[in-house]
């Protein structure tokens, strides 16, 4: 466990310049002082500088009924809600049995009411942790036959919190409960501050839970990891595939085989997630394949590997190679690999990609992985589990794109097809999650859930616009959206505009400029007008209007659709 004092010193170390803020307001039924300062330091490690209002001890009623409080007043980004069980475990010794046995149906009518006011009265994503499990031996083992059984209830709350989290698309939760179970309650609580500060955990417990929190909260803002790559020798299999052969590695249900196979097992569910899964080994290519094809104990198969690069060349190369194939950023990136000295040069040349520090036993590989919190995210679409065949088949694109050497010849073999339209009730979550995931082709990096795009679509004055893109190797899906807002009777602003990199440099944007012209003057318009708001991240898109033709006004972009002529592009509608 990371020590307060070190999160405190890291954090004074790398400093805030350059940091992203985000506005944050903590509410706790406990004293929240020492996790206020934790989250600032955590913040820092994550990229962000958190601007954080502290409600007084206790105070969270107050600070959520009264439309004045200083809690709507500081307009946070984030709510964190939190909670101790041993505090509500001290009113619910407080009530008499008829109180006992209603007090989880309302406890969580309260929390509903209270999510409801903050939900109508900001525009913040809600955090609430779930409570921590205690048995406080009243009932022993039999608390699950008693209604009067504070830890019954502590369990049927956490049920019901997560009803509550599904039905709303402003509450999310916080794994405290997990977070306290893998640490154990021994060793993060200290019951003399408990007794003396109203403090329910220990002063380093703080550290961790903010890392945590911290983390989550970065996923909102985009900073998320989408590629996983993996080694294979004594990674995801225990020897050398050149040396001992397909019958000699150490793979299955016996021994120290079963830990590479839970590894694999946990690997493989973050690639149904739709985390990106790529190989990077020193091997023979044809040699480093046959496990994935002929083993019968693996679990990961070919078709579960988006790019597969196995040479004799240098990793950092390779890995160079897998980020220019892919085009995702090299710190959405994690590395795998069991050996020390290949961790390390990775980490020199391309600090920005994770090299998580494995432990020398495989058996302990899976826990640490799961606790390192890599691939936290703050959406999910059905559409992601398809994420592996869409890379597979940019590999596809990009060998094409070798044999040809001129840039047309190659945009008209692809045969690409665009489908543009009005917002699909079907597609709300995909185009939530994009302005979540986006961070390079997005002018403006606004975050919008699934309530804010269904608000978008029933707006009048707004126009909405889901882009979809296919070719011969196979269908994009939706890759771009737009909201253009009414400003006038003559122009449109553009709200949002972004689009997935994965389609970078195939004229898209040139496509979705003439659709949107055209559509706009069917509609009474003249001119269209944007803005580019410049983060850490999207640099990428800082001449986007210039070079579609619109001049600098005033600080924005405009576009005077008088003697407009549709840009070129090769791609068909």
């Amino acid at each position: 466990m990371v020590s307060f004092q070190a999160l405190k010193k890291k954090a004074n170390a790398a400093g805030k310049d350059g940091l992203r803020v985000v506005k944050m307001a903590v509410l706790g039924n406990y004293s929240t002082q020492i996790l206020t300062a934790s989250l600032k330091y955590a913040g820092i490690g994550v990229g962000f500088d958190f601007h954080i209002y502290e409600a007084g001890y206790d105070q969270i009623e107050a600070e959520v009924y009264d439309e004045q409080s200083s809690l709507y007043a500081s307009e946070p980004d984030f709510i964190f809600l939190t909670l101790s069980s041993l505090k509500l475990q001290d009113k619910f010794y407080a009530l008499n049995p008829t109180g006992k046995a209603s007090f989880a149906g309302d406890f969580m009518s309260h929390i509903g009411e209270l999510v409801g006011l903050m939900s109508s009265r900001t525009n913040a994503k809600i955090i609430l942790n779930n409570l921590e499990t205690v048995n406080d031996q009243v009932f022993g083992n039999f608390y699950a036959k008693v209604d009067q059984s504070f830890t019954t209830k502590t369990y049927q709350i956490n049920a019901a919190l997560i009803d509550l989290a599904k039905d709303s698309d402003r509450l999310f939760l916080f794994d405290l409960n997990g977070l306290i179970q893998y640490f154990g309650t021994s060793h993060i609580r200290d019951w003399s501050r408990f007794t003396d500060a109203d403090l329910p955990f220990d002063v380093d417990f703080h550290a961790p839970f903010a890392q945590r929190l911290a983390s989550f909260i970065a996923a909102f803002q985009g900073s998320v990891k989408k590629c996983l790559i993996l080694d294979l020798d004594d990674t995801l299999w225990g020897g050398v595939i050149g040396d001992d052969g397909l019958a000699g590695i150490r793979i299955g249900g016996l021994g120290i085989g079963m830990a590479f196979t839970r590894l694999q097992a946990w690997v493989k569910e973050l690639k149904e997630r739709g985390i990106i899964l790529a190989v990077c080994s020193k091997n023979e290519d044809a040699i480093a394949r046959e496990p994935f094809e002929k083993h019968p104990d693996m679990l990961l198969r070919p078709g579960d590997i988006s790019l597969f690069i196995a040479n004799w060349q240098d990793k950092v190369e390779n890995i160079r190679t897998i980020q220019e194939i892919l085009n995702v950023g090299f710190d959405s990136m994690v590395f795998l690999d069991d050996n020390p000295a290949e961790r390390e040069i990775v980490r020199i040349n391309l600090p920005q990609v994770t090299v998580p520090e494995l432990p020398e036993d495989p058996a302990q590989y899976v826990d640490f992985l799961q606790q390192l919190q890599l691939f936290e995210t703050a959406s999910y679409s059905p559409g992601d589990k398809d994420r592996t065949l869409q890379y597979r088949q940019e590999d596809q694109r990009q060998r094409l794109r070798t044999t040809l050497t001129d840039m047309g010849d190659f945009l008209r073999s692809l045969e690409m097809q665009i489908s543009i339209g009005p917002f699909s009730p079907a597609d709300v979550s995909r185009i939530a999650q994009l302005t979540h995931r986006s961070n390079q082709y997005n002018l403006r990096t606004t975050r919008y859930g699934e309530s804010d795009i269904n608000a978008w679509m029933e707006d009048p004055s707004a126009y909405t616009l889901g882009v979809r893109l296919k070719d011969k190797f196979g269908d994009y899906g939706l890759i771009s959206v737009v909201i253009l807002k009414k400003a006038s009777d003559k122009e449109l602003f553009v709200d949002t505009w972004l689009m997935s990199c994965r389609v970078l440099k195939r004229g898209v944007e040139s496509a979705v400029l003439n659709y949107c012209v055209s559509m706009a003057r069917e509609n009474g318009f003249s001119r269209l007008t944007g803005e580019y708001i410049p983060t850490p991240k999207n640099a990428l898109v800082k001449d986007h209007y210039e070079k579609l033709g619109f001049a600098s006004v005033g600080g924005l972009w405009s576009l005077d659709f008088t003697g407009f002529d549709p840009l070129l592009h090769y791609i068909n509608q």
